[in-house]
């Protein structure tokens, strides 16, 4: 109940607003207003990836401070405010909404704001968030990758690493569509690779409790976490559990890896953001998204941390470690 309570009060102090920002701004031609949207921690200037938007943006011309705007909200945790947020955003007369999740881009779709999404929906066609990737139709386009491709892909690698894997344990978001389907492809790719899946999703972080219980009582030979807002915050359980019982564990972002997590494969961040920048200044610049086909990233990074690996006293074989992107020693 701490851990809940703990969360309650972060997500009550979430809402981060930088009008401030706007001090200064060039007081002739038109200022571009650009909002973020996640249910996690907040997209802020400050925050790596906040970083990255703001280097984009700047990089083609528009920049925080003189003819650039940015407002930032994010429920940490509590997806039920997800809505008035992106009202609060759409009150600010923001140009551009990006977002990290399905939540957040549902929200955004709905408010009939310009969105970009970032990362982390799931497949857009699948959720109806776009009428196809070639042509979305709608207020909604961005980056999105393709689940059934990368799933199989972070289980070849687990099996790769635990060879003698014939069960694994999927930790994801079930009130999240864009998370239920990527685990519905994770599972699917299981099933093509002859690996058997324990279901655990979760609603909350007291859940996580639960899933423990079922790992305690039906042993998996890994894990594999399907990243959003719930399971990023409690990201460190998981770790902890999968040192403590020496399970191979694999997740979605290259953070968590730097975070103490075994290893990860996802999409490279900088080229996401990147991407989700020219997309907003395409819009700035007067095009519609339901023209802007949503991209597919191009980079993916294969990350293995060798300290955590090591105090599980576990083998990385030398097949796995060359392939990997980056080892942190």
């Amino acid at each position: 109940m701490q851990r809940r309570k703990f969360i309650e009060l972060l997500g009550a102090g979430a809402v981060w607003n930088f009008a401030t920002l706007r001090c200064g701004l060039a007081q002739s031609g038109k200022v571009y207003r650009i909002g973020t949207l996640i249910p996690g921690p907040p997209i802020t200037p400050a925050d790596p990836r906040g970083k990255l938007l703001i280097k984009g943006l700047a990089d083609r011309g528009f920049v925080l401070g003189k003819n650039l705007a940015f407002e930032a909200q994010s429920a940490i945790g509590k997806p039920g405010q997800i809505t008035q947020l992106m009202q609060e955003l759409k009150a600010k007369n923001i140009d551009v909404v990006v977002t990290v999740g399905y939540p957040a881009a549902a929200a955004a779709k709905a408010s009939g704001v310009a969105t970009v999404i970032a990362s982390g929906s799931g497949d857009p066609v699948t959720t109806g968030l776009v009428d196809s990737l070639a042509r979305p139709g709608g207020t909604v386009t961005g980056i999105a990758d393709d689940s059934a491709a990368l799933s199989t892909k972070r289980l070849q690698l687990l099996k790769a690493m635990a060879p003698q894997l014939k069960k694994v344990a999927m930790l994801w978001n079930r009130d999240d569509l864009g998370m239920s389907q990527r685990y519905q492809a994770s599972a699917k790719a299981a099933g093509e690779l002859g690996v058997t899946v324990l279901a655990l999703g979760v609603r909350q972080p007291d859940d996580f409790i639960d899933a423990f219980a079922a790992m305690d009582k039906e042993a998996p030979d890994g894990i594999l976490m399907v990243s959003d807002s719930l399971t990023i915050l409690n990201r460190k359980r998981v770790i902890d559990y999968a040192a403590a019982h020496r399970l191979p564990a694999i997740y979605e972002s290259d953070a968590i890896a730097r975070d103490g997590g075994l290893m990860s494969y996802g999409a490279d961040a900088k080229e996401s953001f990147d991407r989700a920048a020219a997309l907003a200044v395409r819009i700035f610049k007067g095009e519609r998204p339901a023209d802007l086909p949503v991209e597919q990233p191009t980079r993916y990074l294969f990350v293995i941390n060798m300290k955590t690996a090591k105090a599980m006293n576990l083998a990385v074989p030398n097949t796995v470690a060359a392939l990997a992107d980056e080892v942190i020693e």
